[in-house]
């Protein structure tokens, strides 16, 4: 991937378009979440209804405390395993993103352990990161599968890492008296109680 392949991205996002990229699980369809147009472009891509919110990515924790409330067990979990196949969900601090929340006040972050997104997201700032694919079928691992999806108008910039056959990252609700596991993927049940007793 060059420099030219991300300035591409950033452009296209700047002006409100859709872009393929790779995580460290799976491709994901990426918008600037304070694009309105554009996040519910993603939204009629996957034919995903909006009451359900979106994920977004962050470079770092600084940026996903700009979004969010972390709290010590958020923050013992990012230390443990972000970057990384994990997802947390926290109360909402920003402004101006309730079409990627579908209008709740919690939102769902994740830090992928992949160098292509993390330099594309210092670059750009937090993206959706929904998984490349139609609501409800199985991620697709190749760029030519995801292509055949969409129309060429759909998306603007395909970052093309290889197969990508990475399980769905692990989610935690962090907003609850006890943290609740809502999905567990990569990330073990007994590491996140395990990282959680002993922190």
């Amino acid at each position: 991937m060059t420099t030219c392949d991300l300035s591409e991205c950033s452009d296209a996002l700047k002006n409100g378009k859709i872009i393929v990229y790779p995580t460290d699980t799976l491709y994901a369809l990426g918008a600037d979440i304070y694009n309105e147009a554009a996040v519910k472009k993603i939204f009629l891509l996957k034919n995903r209804p909006f009451s359900q919110p979106l994920p977004v990515a962050v470079s770092s924790v600084a940026e996903m405390e700009k979004l969010a409330y972390t709290t010590i067990v958020s923050k013992r979990l990012a230390q443990c395993f972000l970057p990384g196949a994990l997802t947390l969900v926290l109360k909402k601090k920003a402004s101006g993103i309730d079409v990627v929340t579908a209008g709740m006040d919690t939102i769902a972050i994740r830090i992928p352990a992949n160098p292509i997104a993390l330099e594309l997201l210092s670059k750009v700032g937090p993206l959706t990161v929904t998984s490349a694919n139609r609501h409800g079928d199985t991620p697709i691992p190749k760029i030519a599968m995801i292509r055949k999806q969409f129309q060429p108008s759909d998306i603007a910039v395909y970052l093309d890492c290889g197969r990508l056959m990475g399980k769905p990252s692990t989610i935690v609700d962090c907003t609850t008296k006890k943290p609740l596991i809502l999905r567990e993927g990569v990330i073990t049940q007994k590491e996140i109680e395990d990282a959680i007793v002993d922190g």
